[in-house]
């Protein structure tokens, strides 16, 4: 008990740590190096604290304000309710490859049932436009690095991210969302809906507090996430300028392999990826075959696919699948007029079908049954 207490105690102040306006995690781990713990940061005076190469007043403070311990009261308070796991960077369990990184978090969030020890780990990023072509590619790729075992790492973001996740979740691969906000919302909102599919076949990552306020700003700093968690990083499309090319940038920082899908010169969603190609921080992605040669990854055996003989369906997936049966491929509007189902209901039955292998998804918003 008195040891469940102590961790306890070293976490709050772990996390009251990482609120302190103007400490950054490079700054933290500096602090927390030269006092022994978090704990004993906020046991200083003053006069201790400012002789600390780099720690001004405004910091000293700012940890002497008592507002961030019960912050970060609250903050636990709110993991424990919702079922979120607190990672430390001296957990045992704390990503290895993320450990490598100078500004890796001194803690993060998470949900789900996420699992990365002894992992090939992916990140796959791009734009938010993707294209038909883009969307081709990223499912191609994902499917041909099934048998591998794949952990796919994005932000959740529509676009490349969402068809990411989604191809993942489809080939019942283990999917990672890292979040540029707090566990208590989910942007963007439309994407709530898969939530539970990402929470069963992985879940969400974030550095960022519950009580954090949504600001854009967080989306390119949790970028370095992406980019440390991995192995690699593939652009699969952007523009000119874009996130998804900053996540590559930090991912060529820190040493990783960067992999960009080339397109047509004339294409706007391509050029960001020609330009990381011709530059030379990126390698020349046309197939899963490169990326497992670079990556010196070993293709076992393929998984033999067995069909399932009995599906567990819900009555209204059944009504679904049957009327896709008796009535051939249907637009979403006629299926949810025929079975009288409201869309936005149908959305999410038709997505939970795909993952089944039931039902699929065909261009325009059509479906066909299996």
């Amino acid at each position: 008990m008195k040891q469940n207490q102590t961790m306890n105690e070293d976490l709050l102040y772990l996390i009251a740590l990482k609120k302190i306006p103007l400490i950054g995690d490079i700054t933290a781990k500096k602090l927390i190096a030269h006092f022994g713990s978090a704990k004993n940061i906020f046991a200083q005076r003053r006069s201790s604290l400012e002789k600390v190469m780099g720690i001004g007043s405004k910091i000293t403070q700012n940890i002497l304000n008592s507002q961030y311990l019960q912050e970060a009261e609250n903050e636990l308070f709110f993991a424990e309710k919702h079922g979120i796991s607190i990672i430390t960077y001296t957990d045992a369990h704390y990503p290895k490859l993320l450990k490598q990184c100078v500004d890796s978090p001194i803690l993060f969030y998470q949900k789900g049932h996420i699992n990365l020890q002894n992992k090939r780990l992916l990140s796959i990023v791009g734009t938010r436009n993707i294209t038909t072509y883009g969307t081709a590619f990223c499912e191609q790729l994902i499917e041909e690095l099934t048998p591998l075992d794949v952990v796919i790492v994005s932000g959740y973001a529509y676009g490349v991210d969402i068809t990411a996740h989604k191809a993942a979740m489809k080939h019942r691969l283990q999917t990672v969302a890292c979040l540029a906000h707090g566990l208590n919302l989910i942007y963007p909102a439309t994407h709530a809906k898969y939530c539970e599919a990402m929470e069963e076949n992985g879940g969400f990552i974030t550095d960022f507090s519950s009580q954090s306020p949504f600001d854009r700003k967080n989306f390119l700093s949790r970028n370095r996430i992406i980019a440390g968690l991995t192995e690699a990083t593939v652009v699969i499309e952007s523009g000119k300028k874009g996130g998804s090319l900053v996540t590559a940038d930090i991912a060529f920082s820190y040493n990783r392999e960067v992999f960009a899908v080339p397109g047509r010169t004339t294409d706007t969603y391509s050029i960001g990826c020609n330009e990381l190609i011709r530059n030379r921080k990126a390698s020349m992605l046309t197939s899963a075959k490169d990326l497992i040669y670079l990556l010196n990854w070993d293709t076992p055996a393929p998984k033999a696919v067995q069909q399932e003989l009995f599906i567990d369906l819900s009555p209204d997936e059944e009504l679904v699948a049957n009327y896709l049966k008796e009535n051939g491929k249907q637009a979403l509007d006629e299926l949810a007029l025929g079975c009288q189902i409201p869309i936005y209901q149908l959305s999410n039955l038709l997505f939970q079908m795909e993952l089944k292998g039931v039902v699929n998804p065909l261009p325009g918003k059509m479906f066909e049954a299996k």
